[in-house]
């Protein structure tokens, strides 16, 4: 493109940006963190999502400005770029305790047992020290669960950038992606980029279109169909900030300055909201002075328990649904063979929601007891201290020890359990910042190699044995996520009860 086009098309991004989307607070698929509680110091990242052919990755890409071609990853995996030595791409894989090595050059990064949850690579660009890039599977193969993941990862992330291109209207799946996104209170961004035949919309019935436009008209007719379409489908996020950008040439200008302006006012804003020492942290807490007569500890057992319980209903719950998108996969879907990845991506979002959940339920637990010790609502300053003490101490009982564990879906329809913090951080579709300040670690959840090896055979393509072995690795998910859950409340139980009871008996908290 000649460098007077260049321009035009990059004025038509400046113009075209909508105004700047309230910044909102983060929204309920952090169930662990209410309104007033500070941000985990995680990473920013931006989380592309789009259909197919919308040029995303080439978007990314083009944003980082560098000569290296983004690899492509498996089907159902995500892409995530960081910062760091160039040339580094590794891809984690449930069941195994380190990184394997991908290889860029090669279909899918080479002869892998199954498919990644991640792929990691690490550049030097500049850009990549304000926030990471992450690059998620085309929105038709998200399914709901997907859509939870991707809805997550944005969540802890901070922003979730639309590529759309100019030539196809925005189809339900990607509409019901952003009035989720809407709701959880998540930032939008939209990227518009030119289909093969320019910045020409999709048909229109009722309007005859002007062969003598200009490409700046063009490019603008394109975000206004868009915007009117997601304006009627989505009105909370009329307001969003829209640009043209095509990676063909590079012209990302526009997008990429306001994503480092909104890289910087984030930055900020978690770093005000998360100091490293809290006020009033090391104040003295005194005990209510008939704590000691009280019956706070019994109250702690039943509440313990009555939160665990629910827990579980709610993992009960979410696999009977389960079990249902997976029958009408294997009937009218892709059968047998695609059983592995629909199954693998609904344990994923089964694994944040338990682990959402239970990080939840552990908060107010620990506010109700220390409420009912001390008299009065609890700061950050004194959860903080408390929900340290009650993780020092997991290694005094033998239920909070080994939290740390992944249960692994086998072949057979059993579950297998593999500990270690590295095993369970190859789980994630994207990583989750381990000081982020969490009471427990997340609960692990993945298929093994084995049923991906199994059920990807021509030869086992019988529906009927497939939801029998449907049927049994999801009695066995909920027995031994079920175990997993009680295992960790009654540690958080009888560390908090040990917290409490030591600052009962000298009269303030010790913690």
């Amino acid at each position: 493109m000649e460098s007077g086009k260049l321009r035009e098309t990059a004025t038509a991004g400046r113009v075209l940006t909508g105004p700047r989307a309230r910044r909102s607070r983060r929204g309920p698929l952090r169930t662990r963190t209410r309104a007033n509680e500070p941000v985990p110091d995680e990473p920013l990242a931006v989380v592309a999502v789009g259909s197919t052919g919308h040029r995303r990755t080439a978007l990314l890409g083009a944003l980082l400005g560098t000569d290296v071609l983004l690899p492509r990853v498996p089907n159902g995996s995500f892409l995530v770029v960081t910062h760091g030595p160039a040339g580094r791409c590794d891809a984690y894989l449930p069941g195994y305790r380190n990184p394997q090595p991908y290889q860029v050059d090669l279909p899918d990064g080479g002869p892998l047992p199954r498919p990644p949850r991640r792929v990691e690579l690490t550049l030097p660009d500049p850009l990549l020290r304000h926030f990471g890039l992450v690059d998620t599977p085309d929105v038709g193969r998200l399914g709901p669960a997907g859509v939870r993941v991707v809805l997550e990862a944005a969540g802890r992330g901070g922003v979730l950038l639309q590529v759309v291109a100019a030539d196809r209207a925005p189809d339900a799946a990607d509409l019901s992606l952003l009035a989720e996104a809407a709701r959880a209170g998540i930032r939008v961004f939209f990227a518009v980029t030119p289909g093969p035949d320019g910045w020409t919309t999709w048909p229109d019935p009722g309007k005859v279109p002007d062969a003598g436009a200009a490409e700046t008209d063009s490019a603008s007719a394109a975000v206004a169909a868009h915007r009117a379409v997601l304006a009627a489908a989505v009105p909370a996020l009329a307001d969003a900030a829209w640009f043209v950008a095509d990676p063909a040439t590079s012209d990302t200008a526009f997008l990429r300055r306001a994503l480092m302006e909104w890289a910087a006012n984030e930055g900020l804003r978690r770093a005000s909201g998360n100091p490293p020492v809290v006020p009033g942290e090391r104040r003295t807490v005194r005990v209510l002075r008939d704590a000691e007569g009280s019956d706070w500890q019994d109250r702690l057992d039943r509440d313990a328990r009555g939160r665990a319980h629910r827990i579980r209903q709610h993992i009960a719950l979410e696999l009977a649904n389960i079990h249902l998108r997976c029958v009408q996969q294997l009937v009218f879907g892709g059968g047998c063979q695609g059983l592995p990845d629909m199954l693998d991506r609904e344990v994923l979002a089964l694994s944040l929601d338990a682990t959402a959940g239970s990080e939840s339920a552990v908060t107010g637990l620990l506010d109700d007891a220390l409420t009912r010790v001390f008299g009065e609502a609890s700061d950050e300053g004194v959860r903080r201290r408390v929900a340290a003490a009650v993780r020092r101490g997991f290694a005094d009982h033998r239920a909070g020890r080994d939290l740390d564990r992944m249960l692994l879906v086998t072949s057979t329809g059993g579950v297998a359990t593999v500990i270690g913090d590295t095993a369970v951080a190859a789980l994630a579709a994207y990583p989750a910042d381990p000081s982020a300040g969490s009471v427990l670690p997340p609960v692990g959840l993945a298929l093994s190699n084995g049923c991906y090896q199994f059920w990807r055979n021509p030869r086992n393509a019988d529906i009927g044995k497939a939801r029998s072995w449907l049927q049994r690795a999801l009695r066995e998910i909920d027995l031994e996520l079920s175990r997993e859950v009680a295992r960790r409340f009654e540690a958080v139980r009888l560390g908090l009860g040990g917290v409490l009871t030591e600052a009962v008996e000298h009269g303030v908290l010790l913690a």
